[in-house]
């Protein structure tokens, strides 16, 4: 239900209510991996993280474009929205890159923790959105008064602030960020009623994936995607934002790399496990909380070749892992024609 239709002593109260809760549940806010008892199911590898694409997919509305009222069935249950949404709140950084992509400024942004207010490559788009917290640590009281007539965020990242998000706007959920970007995308365009503009825009994404694939030519190099949080070292698989991007060129992966799961995990010891033609590295957050530097000082990573000939590169964790989203997404094709096609 909207805001507006719940009265201001509604929306005190909901506000009351969710600020006498602890904060949210700690998780990794990286790439899309998270913590907590609501969220593990989605969280990495198993059955629910598996059909969590098939399953978004499968939400959304049956009105037609331009109707309102419209029900969105999504993660959560259903959300009712009056009229098309203008004031529209985000809870991550996949819904910031839906929200602007389909050419809307967002009036409040939950950033990863750590992580800059707004993403630096949606800055022109964005407008200037205000601070609700962080994903992790939401601030409902903020949230309330921005006034939203949408609210949209995902199971694995908010799912125990859900029925207090809800008593505040309509509240669209999908059940995880990144390999399920695209689904997510068309999930948020249906709250939206921006549903033709969004296909436009994965159309537009699919060809140039496509262009690019064709471009690098038919002896396509192996690509290993490797990753420094501060806590771990990972090589990114196929059930990933960037693994969806390199399957659509047609790219194919390190064997280790080539599995239906997020990531796998190694140690600085285990780095030749990143062999490949070409790899691609990012680093989350500040490079020495990582263990990056103590990888990168071992022989097994100096004696790889592409370490050696030139062909091991950094790349913007903000895009590559980050972002999430459509325009991000166009963002990586852009990176690796340059590196790739000659």
């Amino acid at each position: 239900m909207s805001p507006r239709s719940r009265g201001t002593a509604a929306v005190t109260l909901a506000v009351a209510a969710a600020l006498s809760l602890p904060a949210c549940g700690s998780g990794d806010t990286a790439d899309g991996d998270g913590g907590g008892d609501r969220k593990a199911a989605v969280a990495t590898g198993g059955k629910d993280f598996a059909d969590a694409a098939r399953k978004t997919a499968a939400y959304g509305t049956e009105v037609e474009p331009g109707a309102f009222p419209r029900t969105i069935t999504h993660a959560m249950g259903k959300s009712e929205l009056k009229a098309p949404p203008r004031r529209v709140v985000v809870l991550d950084v996949g819904e910031f890159d839906n929200v602007v992509s389909l050419g809307l400024k967002p009036v409040g942004y939950a950033p990863g923790e750590g992580d800059a207010a707004i993403p630096s490559y949606l800055k022109k788009e964005a407008g200037n959105p205000k601070s609700v917290g962080t994903i992790n640590s939401l601030n409902l009281e903020a949230i309330a008064g921005l006034k939203p007539d949408l609210i949209l965020g995902s199971q694995l990242r908010a799912a125990d602030k859900y029925d207090e998000l809800s008593k505040i706007a309509p509240t669209v959920f999908s059940i995880r960020p990144g390999f399920t970007w695209k689904e997510n995308f068309l999930l948020n365009a249906q709250a939206l009623d921006r549903t033709e503009r969004a296909h436009s825009a994965l159309a537009a994404y699919q060809a140039k994936a496509e262009k690019l694939g064709k471009d690098i030519g038919a002896d396509k190099p192996t690509v290993s995607m490797v990753r420094y949080l501060p806590d771990r070292l990972r090589l990114y698989a196929r059930a990933s934002f960037i693994g969806t991007i390199l399957e659509d060129v047609g790219l194919p992966r390190p064997e280790n790399q080539q599995i239906d799961d997020l990531a796998t995990e190694i140690s600085p010891e285990r780095i030749d496990e990143a062999d490949a033609d070409w790899i691609f590295t990012g680093v989350y957050g500040d490079p020495k909380a990582t263990q990056r530097d103590t990888a990168r000082s071992s022989p097994l990573w100096k004696k790889l070749d592409a370490v050696r000939e030139g062909r091991a590169k950094d790349v913007s964790d903000e895009t590559w892992y980050l972002g999430l989203g459509v325009t991000s997404a166009g963002l990586v094709l852009d990176d690796l024609r340059a590196n790739l096609v000659k």
